[in-house]
């Protein structure tokens, strides 16, 4: 028997819809169900790499982590990276198809439609329930012919669908008639219940909006879900680009890429009580910090040639001169060599002279690398020798090509046996990787604060211990308690959790 579905669509981006699918996930994983998220197309800069090295969405490999299953590339079939004058990376089935603008991406939308619904079969396969995610407003009259993300899916699969409003930006109530006024006659049906999401407040001020919802629209509303503060859990792209968390001794700045690509991959340093962790975009920005993190970028040339406009370029190099801390994760750590190189125009073309604080050369090449690893650290030179022998777990998406330089920063681990990765500059105060992620394991962020607060005379500090499986537990219950989910089971068409066998 094929897995049962439910939809969670949006009046708008950002609503919560990605949270609110990791939270079904993981309240259906508890009940002892098989489950997986799915999202037919993503447009977003923080992707992940599956365990076979392919690539999709980081939000969708968050909420396979809260279903408890290894996330794969049916779970997020199509994922466009944007890489700035109108156009996108499209990555279908977790490879690169090409680069496209706008118009040629939607003119591809018939010949992506197959990867859509074969990969939404192959879950319903192996799964007794998928959560299945929206994708911005099902209300977009001028793009209804080329939807591939929801209603399309929601039809040809005839899956229900929960229809969420977020309160917290205001306007709730009108976002949700109107979205439900602009669907066409044969979608409306398919809307079985409205989720009011991210509510702070007194609830019994709410109550008389949400009788008006079910009066206008004849639709109930099943249910109200506060704002949950504190998770650690990404949500697309919507890691608050003006950063500034924490009041720590100690100073982080990460510069604030125009086109930052797994900017997420930092929350959990952003979370360490020994820290003030800041996103910041003017070379006066950088002088009081004790470390500086230039993060990974979609368009690497054009994120280096506005760091030498801003003036940061210069601003990095003088901060290491004085001591500063330096890291370079991917196109950050391509910038940190001497020249980037695109001969091919896999981004824009051309090159730009680099930070210039390694001396390195990155060119660009079509193969873009794509696989899980597991890092050590190559050298005891500044805060790596507080990692010692400890493997990190990680993953590598990049296109460009580095030639491997001495000393390196890391031995990567991966299927294809050992190989260096990065290098070492400035007695350990520089370092560059093409590993992402490094920052999610407890020992390097441990690393890096403790030889941070003894290099600046803070004293010991300690960690947190931060983990994200407690934010999944807190937004599971949250959502548990607001939802009706006997409703919700209903609409699975479950009823009791004993009408369908599971897979498992």
């Amino acid at each position: 028997m094929s897995g049962r579905l439910l939809m969670i669509q949006g009046t708008a981006s950002s609503v919560g819809k990605s949270l609110l699918v990791a939270a079904l996930c993981r309240i259906l994983r508890e009940d002892g169900l098989r489950v997986a998220p799915f999202k037919a197309q993503n447009m977003s800069l923080n992707s992940a790499v599956t365990p076979d090295g392919a690539e999709i969405a980081r939000a969708q490999a968050m909420q396979a982590e809260a279903a408890g299953v290894p996330p794969t590339v049916e779970m997020n079939p199509v994922l466009l990276k944007p890489q700035g004058h109108q156009t996108a990376q499209v990555v279908v089935r977790g490879r690169v198809l090409r680069t496209a603008t706008a118009g040629e991406y939607h003119a591809l939308k018939r010949e992506l439609w197959p990867a859509v619904t074969q990969s939404l079969q192959v879950l319903r396969d192996r799964h007794d329930a998928v959560v299945i995610e929206g994708a911005g407003s099902p209300a977009e009259v001028n793009l209804r012919d080329r939807d591939i993300s929801n209603m399309a899916v929601a039809l040809a699969f005839e899956a229900p669908v929960l229809l969420a409003g977020d309160i917290d930006r205001g306007g709730v109530l009108a976002a949700i008639v109107g979205t439900l006024e602009l669907l066409a006659p044969e979608e409306r049906p398919l809307v079985r219940g409205l989720v009011i999401n991210k509510f702070r407040g007194d609830r019994a001020l709410l109550e008389s909006g949400l009788s008006f919802l079910e009066q206008r629209t004849g639709v109930p509303v099943l249910g109200v879900v506060p704002y949950v503060e504190g998770l650690l859990l990404p949500e697309e792209d919507s890691l608050d680009l003006e950063l500034d968390r924490g009041s720590g001794p100690i100073e982080i700045a990460i510069i604030r890429l125009p086109r930052a690509a797994n900017f997420d991959e930092f929350q959990l340093l952003a979370a360490e009580p020994a820290a003030r962790v800041r996103f910041v975009t003017e070379p006066t920005e950088v002088h009081r910090a004790h470390c500086l993190i230039v993060p990974g970028s979609k368009a690497t040339i054009a994120d280096l040639r506005w760091l030498h406009q801003r003036g940061l370029a210069g601003a990095i190099r003088g901060a290491a001169d004085r001591g500063v801390a330096v890291i370079g994760v991917c196109g950050g750590y391509q910038m940190l060599g001497e020249v980037v190189r695109d001969p091919l125009g896999v981004e824009d073309g051309g090159e730009c002279r680099g930070i210039g604080l390694l001396p390195l050369e990155t060119v660009f090449t079509r193969e873009k690398r794509t696989q899980p690893v597991r890092a050590r650290a190559a050298t005891r030179a500044g805060w790596l020798s507080g990692i010692g022998e400890t493997e990190l777990a990680g993953y590598e998406i990049h296109m460009g090509v580095t030639p491997a330089a001495e000393p390196p920063a890391f031995s990567l681990r991966t299927a294809d046996g050992r190989y260096p990765d990065g290098m070492v500059g400035a007695e350990g105060r520089v370092v560059g990787t093409y590993v992402h992620g490094l920052f999610e394991n407890e020992v390097a962020r441990a690393a890096l604060l403790g030889w941070l607060a003894e290099t600046h005379g803070f004293g010991p500090v300690a960690t947190a211990g931060l983990a994200r499986e407690r934010s999944f537990e807190r937004l599971a219950a949250a959502v548990r308690a607001a939802l009706d989910m006997e409703a919700i089971y209903r609409l699975l068409g479950l009823g009791e959790r004993s009408a369908i066998p599971s897979k498992t």
